[in-house]
């Protein structure tokens, strides 16, 4: 192989959720760029859980995809096996490179290692994870910009935070934005909207969108508090759809516990792939007050679906939507401010969808897969 072609990598594929969830769906779309820039020279193998064999042998057809040992759709004998298995499963390949693209990575994996770290937030807003959690990641994150050769990141903000709080090496860090799969998420047609509004039971009745993790990060009692008092008083006030999984987030339950009878709130759990862009296309606010994020996928991605969006200028947020998305801060009262200001204004949100459809054009899994290579290129180096 010569010097300015891409190295055979191994991609460890491993830690994605069978929900595809934020992890699954930086994997997946990386995976499937990657498959479409594979004429650029890049050599790739990927270890899956069995669940996802077929679907990466689909998007990686010149790829070898290797069935990981049954046991480790667990996460304790993953974690295991990752120190053990996979250093070996490197060397069986002929890999140059081992990618791990979730935070951990083997201690010795007999070739270079580069790491994707989403976020810093296990440092900035620690408050907001579980201390077993709290105490793994942030070990993880230590042990990863020391061990790794080279650590991918999501977002400048990203970046610069691992540089302050744990002076971490900038010149070994690289940053690659995530794309979005503009098919996937595109802008609804009315069928589409009436679909997943009948899927919801909500008829002819508008709603504010919420589509993530129910995490503490994630904001969703203040964003619940917001909305009643956004709308409480008015004629025909919308509902609001809290979508996504389950989490671990039990002031959600109390802040439930106090919205007036009259306002209707849905819980809806996972909604299908395919409802995605009805639901967040049709709504008349896409609302993610998040604490922080590492970048902030669930906006671009609902930015994609034309749908206008109420987030916080926190961390990575503004880097994602830039002018083409509405602020508000992390308080309920101003949360109700900004989203009532937002709900009586069609023309602002009219404009919204447009900016933000169109600046979602920008992110691309393509672009994410290059920056991805040089990384791989300049770990081997």
């Amino acid at each position: 192989m010569t010097a300015g072609r891409p190295p055979r990598v191994l991609i460890d594929a491993t830690s994605v959720p069978a929900d595809r969830g934020g992890v699954g769906r930086y994997v997946d779309g990386l995976l499937g760029a990657l498959g479409k820039v594979c004429g650029s020279g890049v050599d790739l193998a990927v270890v899956s859980l069995r669940t996802d064999l077929e679907r990466y042998t689909r998007m990686l057809p010149g790829a070898e995809i290797i069935p990981a040992p049954a046991a480790v759709a667990h996460r304790p004998a993953r974690l295991a096996w990752e120190q053990t298995g996979l250093p070996l499963l490197a060397q069986q390949v002929g890999a140059q490179v081992l990618h791990s693209p979730f935070y951990t990575c083997p201690l010795r994996a007999g070739c270079p290692v580069t790491v994707t770290v989403h976020d810093a937030t296990f440092f900035t807003e620690p408050e907001h994870y579980d201390k077993s959690r709290r105490t793994f990641f942030r070990s993880a994150i230590k042990t990863s910009l020391r061990r790794a050769d080279r650590v991918i990141v999501p977002s400048k903000a990203t970046r610069d935070e691992l540089i302050r709080l744990l002076d971490a090496d900038p010149t070994r860090i690289d940053v690659a934005y995530h794309g979005v799969d503009h098919a996937a998420f595109h802008a609804p047609g009315e069928e589409e909207k009436a679909r997943v509004r009948a899927r919801l039971g909500l008829g002819s009745q508008s709603y504010v969108a919420f589509l993530g993790a129910k995490e503490p990060r994630k904001n969703v009692p203040n964003l619940i508090r917001g909305w009643a008092r956004a709308v409480a008083d008015r004629e025909s006030p919308p509902a609001l759809v809290i979508a996504g999984g389950q989490g671990h987030d039990d002031d959600i339950d109390r802040a439930v516990a106090e919205v007036p009878s009259h306002l209707r709130l849905l819980r809806p759990g996972y909604l299908r792939y395919a409802d995605l862009p009805g639901f967040l296309g049709g709504a008349l606010v896409a609302a993610y007050p998040s604490y922080g994020e590492g970048f902030g996928l669930p906006i671009l991605e609902a930015m994609a679906c034309a749908a206008p969006v109420l987030t916080t200028p926190r961390l990575s947020l503004p880097e994602v939507g830039g002018d083409a998305v509405a602020y508000t801060s992390e308080a309920p009262d101003q949360i109700a401010t900004d989203l009532a200001a937002l709900l009586d204004d069609e023309q602002r949100r009219l404009a919204l969808a447009k900016a933000g459809f169109d600046r979602a054009k920008e992110f691309t899994w393509e672009s994410s897969a290059e920056v991805h290579i040089a990384a791989w290129s300049r770990a081997r180096a």
